[in-house]
This record gives structure tokens, sequence and C-alpha cells, in this order.
């Protein structure tokens, strides 16, 4: 039996309960050892409830770094991803990073320099790529089921759903509102279907409408309107350097009943696919001079994904990351591909500020 591979997590809050650890404590050859949290109390909370007699607490990750650790994911708030993560690479350790990869591309591109050097594994936390709509229509993109695809929409638009806890409102330490955080999953399953990581130019516009509301029928209640300083909602034009066109739309607060969360629609030359709803997946196209429309159901089975059907998005995504620790798989999810997804959402927030289109150098 192979040895336990040692995790380190760092940053204990809703995203690490929530998504990360619990499905790590499913995988029966990884061990969670290591736990650190600016909080103390979050850090010791998690200890007690993921890691084993001899797990240990921190509020430094420097000191985490120090352990004996084969990797470590990174679950902090935006502002400090690259910087842990370039810190982790150099101590030697994998990384799991959350999603977005950074606030900005040269942060990205730090995180992918310190990989190179450190011969380690890096990747990024977009698990909607492993939903059941996403790798259906993933296999209908690459084996050419819809041609060229060359206009497209990536949608996260929410009614009335911010997040009022911890740093999301916080533009510092986050780097934007709604677009850097369910922006970037729709960005990222666009891109991914399309195979397409080439960005031209972006147009972007950036809204403060409704941060100042306080009667705001919020699903988490109301926000502070002193400490909402990031945009409530953001929308980039974005061509390809193949002239395909992307509109992406995102929103916590939107008066609009289309609530739709980390969804693509495509547009070939052969046929589209639209994402109704998270789950839940469309093609159309016309066979035999006659208009046409599939609808998978995902309700019944099908093909497992790497050989687990069952799982979640989340087990998914901790699997394969572990697996590829150990040499039984590769990545899904690269973060060249990620560090593209930070570059355009920079470029739309560029743009939205200077009112002019931002051009994407090589």
């Amino acid at each position: 039996m192979s040895k336990k591979l040692k995790y380190g997590i760092i940053g204990c809050g809703g995203i690490a309960e929530g998504k990360h650890m619990p499905s790590i404590k499913k995988l029966n050859d990884v061990e969670m050892a290591a736990f650190c949290d600016i909080i103390p109390e979050k850090a010791e909370k998690a200890s007690k409830e993921y890691g084993g007699l001899k797990s240990k607490v921190f509020t430094d990750y420097q000191e985490l770094l120090k352990e004996d650790l084969d990797a470590v994911c990174v679950l902090t708030p935006n502002c400090s991803h690259s910087e842990i993560s370039v810190a982790a690479l150099k101590a030697g350790k994998h990384v799991m990073c959350e999603k977005p990869m950074a606030k900005n591309y040269k942060e990205a591109q730090a995180m992918l320099a310190a990989r190179d050097a450190s011969g380690k594994l890096l990747t990024i936390g977009y698990q909607s790529r492993y939903r059941a709509d996403s790798r259906y229509l993933k296999a209908e993109c690459d084996n050419g089921s819809l041609g060229e695809i060359y206009f497209a929409k990536a949608t996260a638009l929410r009614r009335r759903a911010v997040p009022t806890w911890g740093v999301f409102l916080d533009e510092e330490k986050q780097g934007g509102g709604p677009l850097i955080d369910i922006g970037t999953h729709a960005l990222d399953l666009t891109l991914f279907m399309m195979n397409n990581y080439e960005p031209a130019y972006a147009v972007g516009t950036v809204y403060h409408k409704l941060n100042k509301d306080k009667d705001t029928g919020n699903a988490w209640g109301d926000w502070d309107p002193a400490k909402f300083t990031v945009e409530d909602s953001a929308f980039g034009f974005i061509v390809m350097k193949n002239n395909a066109t992307i509109i992406l739309q995102s929103s916590w607060a939107l008066n609009t009943t289309e609530g739709r969360e980390a969804v693509t629609t495509l547009c070939g030359t052969k046929a589209g696919a639209d994402m109704p709803r998270s789950g839940q997946l469309i093609i159309n196209g016309i066979k035999n001079g006659r208009q046409y429309v599939l609808q998978p159901d995902f309700k019944a089975g099908g093909v497992a994904f790497y050989g687990a059907a069952e799982e979640s998005e989340a087990d998914t995504e901790a699997r394969i990351f572990a697996e590829a620790i150990q040499g039984n798989g590769k990545l899904y999810v690269l973060p060249e591909q990620a560090a593209v997804v930070t570059k355009i959402l920079e470029g739309i927030y560029i743009s939205a500020k200077t009112g002019k289109p931002y051009y994407f150098e090589d």
C-alpha cells in the first residue's frame, strides 16, 4: 500500500469547509496534516474535524511550509493566492489554488514561473468543468460536433445573492466583485469548451448601481453599503485572435429573473449548445434538412469520468489532483489556461476604468 500524501490547508474559511476539506477527507490515500489560518480558532476547528491526532495548527503559512508536506491547498482571499502559491512551490510542495488564479495577470505569471522552476504541480479550483453537462459538452466540442465555435456567451447572473461574509465585498483583498468571483467560472468554462486561449482585445463595463441599497431582498441578508466596495455587476465583450466573440455577463445583484451561474452558450458552424442552468444542456443543429434539439438526461447515469460517475465536482477535483501527484493521471485544469482567464478579467476591468478597448499583448 502506497504512502499517504500529506496535505497542508492554508485558509480554513468557507471555501475550505464547504468544498475542499470534506472532499479531501474522502480520499483514502491523503491525510490533512497541517492547518493554517490567521484566525487561530478556524485552524483549530479544522484540525479537530479533518485532521488526525498529529495534525498541526499554524497562523503563519511560512511556518506551515516548513513541514514535511506533499501538497498544500491555497484557500485564502484572492490578494494572497499568488504570494502563497509561489512560496509553496519554492518550498517543494504541489499546489491546489482556489479560483481565480490571481488578482491580475502579473501575479499569475509569477505562479507559472514558480511552477516551472520547482517542477511541482499547480492547478486551479475550477470545479465547474467536472459537472456532467460540462463533460458531455466538452466531448462534443472535442469531436468536432459543433464545428468552429465563433460566438459564445459566458453567464454568471444572480438576481439577489451578494455574499455578505468574509472579504467578498473588499476590493483590495479580492480584486473585484462578481466578475472575478463567479464570472471567472463562466469564462473558464467557455474558453475550455472553445479550446481558445488567445484573446485580442476586450471592452468592459463595470457597475456600482445597487451597492448603496439598504432594503435589498438579498438571499444572505442585507449587505453593508459602507463595505460594498466592489462592483455589483460587470460585463465584457471579448474578441479572440481568430475573430471569435465572447460576451461575458456577471452580477451578484441584477434586476432580472434570469438567474444563471457558471454556464455557457456556444454557437458553431455545425451546431450550437446552451446550458439553461448548471447541470442542464441543450444541443441544437440541422440534420436531414430539419432543425433538431438534443437534451441529454444527466439523471440516467452515463460514462464514468475517470471511473467515478457518482462523485460530486468537488470530489472529482480533489481526487484528480491527488492522482496527478501520485503519477496516476494528469491535471484537468492547467494553470496556463487559468492564467488566460485572469488576463481577460483584468483586461475587462482596465477597459471599464479607461473607457477604451484593452488590447492584449502576447
